[in-house]
């Protein structure tokens, strides 16, 4: 997988995780009955992609700040 910003993936996961917590608080409080568990379903997935981004944020190596000190070890 290809190296991301660490800034761009906490940013990534916290508009993820508040996106959530407001659809599932909506879906379950304010939505009208016939489209609430559909706001609600909607809630749950973005915190799943919050949870993602934050599974990709604490398992991604970081990269190297020197691309030839790496390829003169290598041979």
């Amino acid at each position: 997988m290809k190296y991301v910003n660490p800034l761009r993936l906490k940013v990534l996961m916290m508009m993820f995780f508040v996106t959530g917590i407001v659809g599932i608080i909506v879906g379950l409080k304010v939505a009208p009955p016939n489209t609430s568990l559909l706001i609600t379903f909607m809630g749950v997935i973005n915190i799943s992609l919050g949870g993602f981004f934050g599974w990709v944020f604490l398992n991604q190596t970081p990269q190297s700040d020197n691309k030839r000190k790496k390829k003169r070890d290598n041979n």
